[in-house]
Parts: structure tokens; C-alpha cells; sequence
């Protein structure tokens, strides 16, 4: 199954700002395997978060549930023959070019929010909601240690309501607080603020037991590139104190705000790996527009949406059909890709495969989840 899916890819307040600058169904066994090692290697990246427990947000039915007809992955799979998506986009992946993305700027960042993250009294990890898990730094437990932590899950609005029942009972069976967010329209801002002065409220009983003033809560905003962190802190102060805008890279400094007395925020740049050895979770990241366009090739990266989004149950080849009125190949989405480009735009490829992630990253496809939680 592993070559022959190969040959078909080959075929195709008061606020106050400072800046800190350092200056101043039966599945083969080879994909059983990728599935139970990418679901171990997810699981054990979250596995020392600290053991508290609080769901914001959340509704009824789940990805493995029987909630319809349509979303659950249990009945697509007792339906239809499929590989794994996780095992599928490993073989997609593997003849491309890899994605690897690393400005200068993250480096310096990274370096001096280790410094920073010591005067945290929470840290708030922001991730993309449609890619939790591909959206965490593989470092970042061991940079937080013991330090309490707030998961957001950005871009609520974007994923299904199974999906976020999904993700909330996976990341609280972690013991991992979570709150879903949606940084455009401000939504889980203010429950964002008031959880962060409750988890930090033994800092101030503390200084009061050694005869210190109060002072503000230090909250640090962490996460990827372009997953909402400068949109989040906007909404809060109900104004544009960070630079923010639908791209990787915008943030280049660490910026501290102050939100009335009680509150301080640390935004900062995003921060990815300097090397992406998962390139299922790059090819993610790039459909996401997570990461920086020119990393990547984006006929390839809009092939092989083309492919996930025909197997995924909620969306399918209907759902391409209907949009773009050609055929769709789902087992070769460049074929599609060059379909598309024939029909709208005069056999350009590159206009054609970025029509299609715009139309993913607007919503265009539906509330699409690319991941699911790795199943107990």
C-alpha cells in the first residue's frame, strides 16, 4: 500500500508597553505503526503538564463518537478501505522537498524568552486549533518545567464543535488546563484573563506573607508563528498595542503590556523548531499558513490538501466537486491542482494551488480539524 500511494503522489484600561530588545476497518501494519508512534510521541510531549484540570469551552460528540452520520471517524473507517491519514501523509511527504523554516530573528527570540519565561508566573501556550499538536514546540515542556501553564486553542471557530470536544477531553485527560479562542472576534479573552489571575493568585499571598507589596500578574503568550498570540492581547486591551496580521514572522520582538493593575502580558515572536524533523507536521503547518511561504512549495502543499481534504469524512470529493465544478482524483491532488489551473486560470499552476489553501484557510471547505487526538 506504501508504494503504491507513493507512485500516485509521483504521478502527479491602563496599558503601558515596553519592548525588550537584546540591544537594550483492517489497516497494514506499516501504517498501524506510524499511527501508534505519532500517537505516543503526541502524548508523551504533553505528558508533563502540571495535574490540574479545568475545560473552558467544549460541546457534545466527538471524533471517535456516533454523534452522526457524517462525523465520526469510527464510521468512516467501517464504511471505507482507508490507510491512516497520519500514515498516509508520512508517504506523501516523503519524495517532496523537506519544509524547513528558521529565520534569524527566532533564534535571538528564543534566547531571550528562556530568560524571560523565569519571571513568569503563568505561561499562556497559544496553538491553531486545527493543528494542536503540530503547533507545539517540542521543547516547550522542558523549557516550563514546573511553571503553571494556560492551553488556548486559537481559531475556535475554524474547527467543528466535535472537534472541540475532542481536543478538550484529550488535553484535560493530559491534566492540562484548556480554553478555546477565537482572537479575531475577542472570543475566551476575558475568560483567558480572569484564569490567569486566578492560577497566579498564590504569588501575591506569598509577597504579602513576606511583607511586599502586590503586584501585576506576569503572564507570558507563547506558540508558533501566526497561530493568534499579538490578535489575542488586541482584542483584551480593545486596541492594537501589538503588531498583528494573518502571516507568520509579524512579531519580531518581545513586547511587555500592561492591562490595568492587575495584569501583565508578554507577547512575543513565534518560535518553531530550527529543524522540522516530523514533515507530516510541516506540510500542516504550511496548509495553516503557520509557517513561511517561501519554505515551501505551494503546488506541493496544495496536492496534498487536495488528498486530505477527500478523506476527510465531513468534507470529501463532493465538497471540491461542488466548490470548483471539475472532477477530483482524491488519491492524486495534482492532478486536481492542474485541472484547477486549466479551468480558472489559464494553466497556472501556482494561482490554482494558492486559490485552494486561501479557500482552506478562509473557511471555504467547511470547520475542518487536520488532526484528531491520539486515541488511549
Amino acid at each position: 500500500m506504501a508504494l503504491q500511494l507513493s507512485s500516485l503522489w509521483l504521478h502527479s484600561p491602563t496599558i503601558s508597553v515596553h519592548s525588550i530588545d537584546s540591544r537594550s476497518k483492517t489497516k497494514p501494519i506499516t501504517a498501524t505503526l506510524l499511527s501508534a508512534a505519532a500517537a505516543s510521541s503526541s502524548s508523551s510531549s504533553l505528558a508533563s503538564s502540571p495535574p490540574t484540570i479545568q475545560i473552558v469551552g467544549g460541546k457534545n460528540s466527538t471524533w471517535h463518537g456516533n454523534s452522526n452520520s457524517n462525523g465520526g471517524f469510527e464510521d468512516y473507517q467501517e464504511e471505507s478501505d482507508w490507510v491512516d491519514l497520519d500514515a498516509d501523509l508520512y508517504y506523501w511527504t516523503k519524495p517532496l522537498r523537506p519544509v524547513q523554516w528558521y529565520p534569524g530573528h527566532i533564534a535571538k527570540t528564543e534566547k531571550e524568552l528562556k530568560e524571560q519565561l523565569k519571571l513568569m508566573d503563568v505561561v499562556i501556550e497559544v496553538r491553531d486549533a486545527r493543528i494542536p499538536l503540530s503547533t507545539t514546540h517540542p521543547q516547550m515542556d522542558a523549557w516550563l518545567g514546573n511553571r503553571k501553564r494556560i492551553l488556548v486553542l486559537n481559531r475556535e471557530d475554524m474547527i467543528s464543535t466535535a472537534d472541540r470536544n475532542a481536543w478538550a477531553t484529550y488535553f484535560a485527560k493530559q491534566g492540562t488546563k484548556v480554553l478555546f479562542s477565537n482572537g479575531k472576534l475577542g472570543m475566551g479573552t476575558m475568560k483567558l484573563s480572569r484564569l490567569a489571575k486566578a492560577m497566579a493568585a498564590g504569588v501575591n499571598v506569598k509577597r504579602r506573607a513576606k511583607g511586599l507589596l502586590p503586584r501585576a500578574v506576569r503572564a507570558g503568550i507563547v506558540g508558533y508563528p501566526n497561530v493568534g498570540k499579538s490578535s489575542l492581547i488586541n482584542r483584551l486591551l480593545k486596541r492594537r498595542m501589538c503588531p498583528a496580521a494573518p502571516r507568520p514572522g509579524v512579531t519580531r520582538v518581545l513586547k511587555w503590556v500592561r492591562f490595568g493593575k492587575d495584569l501583565e502580558f508578554l507577547d512575543s515572536p513565534g518560535i518553531i523548531p530550527m529543524r522540522i524533523s516530523d514533515q507530516a507536521a510541516a506540510i500542516k503547518l504550511a496548509i495553516c499558513d503557520d509557517i513561511g511561504e517561501k519554505s515551501y512549495d505551494v503546488t506541493d502543499v496544495a496536492a496534498i490538501l487536495v488528498q486530505m481534504l477527500a478523506k476527510i469524512p465531513t468534507v470529501g470529493t463532493s465538497a471540491l466537486q461542488n466548490r470548483y465544478k471539475i472532477d477530483v482524483d482524491g488519491n492524486c491532488g495534482k492532478i486536481f491542482v492542474q485541472k484547477l489551473a486549466i479551468h480558472l486560470f489559464n494553466g497556472d499552476a501556482h494561482q490554482a494551488s494558492f486559490r485552494i489553501l486561501s479557500d482552506f484557510r478562509k473557511g471555504k471547505f467547511g470547520w475542518i480539524s487536520l488532526e484528531r487526538p491520539p486515541r488511549f
